[in-house]
This record gives C-alpha cells, sequence and structure tokens, in this order.
C-alpha cells in the first residue's frame, strides 16, 4: 500500500497497466454488475439539475427509468447509485453507432451543455474506493470485463495511475496526484 495523505492506494494502482479498449469490451462496466454506478452525496443534487440537459442524451428507456425511480437510488447496501433499466445498463448511458455502450451525461458535457463530466465513481473505473472512518482506500477493481483494457494497457506500457491522471486529480486534487507520482516513481529509501 502507498500512503498518500488520509488515502491508501493500493499497489495495483501502481503495477497494473490499463488503458480502456471500448473497441473490445463495447462499455460493458455501464452495464454488468448488481447496481449502477456509486454516487457521492454531491453528485444527488448536480443529477437532479442537468437531469433535463442530458434527458436528449438518453433512450425512451432510460428516461422512462429516471422518471419512475428518479435521477438517483439506493441501492441494497445502502448506498446512493445511478439507476439501472430492468437489472441492466445505466439508466443514462446509450448505444452509439457501433454498439459501443456510452455516457449520456459524458456526452453532453462533450457538446458543452453541462459543465459536469459524469460520476466520479465512474470516470475513475476500474478504481473503487472505500471509504473508512479515518481514511479512504483505493483499490483496482479486477473483473473480466476489462481484459482488453489490461491487454491494450499491457502493450500501450500505461500504468494504471497514469491512465486514470485526470480522475485521479478530480477527486484528490494535483498535489496529491503529485505526491502519488512521486510516492511511486521515487520511493522513499528504507
Amino acid at each position: 500500500m502507498i500512503k498518500v495523505g488520509d488515502v491508501l492506494v493500493s499497489d495495483e494502482i501502481r503495477d497494473k497497466e490499463f488503458v480502456c479498449n471500448l473497441e473490445k469490451c463495447k462499455g460493458a462496466c455501464c452495464v454488468e454488475g448488481d447496481y449502477g454506478a456509486p454516487l457521492e452525496v454531491e453528485e444527488l443534487a448536480i443529477l437532479k439539475d442537468i437531469y433535463p440537459k442530458i434527458k436528449p442524451y438518453l433512450t425512451p428507456k432510460g428516461i422512462q427509468t429516471i422518471e419512475k425511480e428518479g435521477t438517483h437510488v439506493i441501492d441494497p447496501d445502502g448506498d446512493y447509485a445511478t439507476p439501472v433499466i430492468k437489472g441492466r445498463e445505466c439508466a443514462y448511458s446509450h448505444y452509439d453507432e457501433k454498439g459501443i455502450l456510452k455516457c449520456g451525461i459524458e456526452e453532453a458535457h462533450k457538446d458543452g451543455k453541462i459543465s459536469f463530466r459524469k460520476p466520479i465513481s465512474c470516470h475513475l473505473y476500474p478504481i473503487r474506493i472505500t471509504k473508512k472512518k479515518d481514511f479512504e482506500a483505493v483499490n483496482y477493481h479486477k473483473w473480466r470485463i476489462c481484459s482488453p483494457a489490461c491487454a491494450l494497457g499491457k502493450e500501450l506500457q500505461v500504468p494504471l495511475y497514469k491512465f486514470l491522471k485526470e480522475p485521479l486529480i478530480r477527486k484528490y486534487g494535483k498535489a496529491w496526484y503529485a505526491e502519488l507520482v512521486r510516492a511511486i516513481e521515487q520511493p522513499a529509501k528504507v
């Protein structure tokens, strides 16, 4: 483990090579799993506020699900999450012309309709954050659907912490990320 401030970072964040390969996985992380994407408390009001602007980017089934269940739900563990369509894909997603599942929130962001990019848990994936009383743990979520991303990351020799630089900075800030890079690339001699 690497400790950066009050955050414990798994060694896999340093050691795992990873680059998303949407051509191969087709955005499976937005459809696989038991529940929707985890949401931060501060994201709940954002999703409610931006919903009218992202609605044109959603499927009729996604819209129907959100309007029935709300812009967020509480999963069986008691955590906030994005709603899902009949236990499958995220209600905020849609398929593009290549059959790749895309995030309607992110598409609206790219088009300049909203400033919010997407939930931080989605932006950080395959990193998952576990919150404890006095610290957070940053871990790699190993899953078969990301095998193409692992293969591409290995081929390109891109470590996970570099691939996810932007969302890590978004979550913890530039100074924290710089400290993480120092801890990884110039470890203290013992």
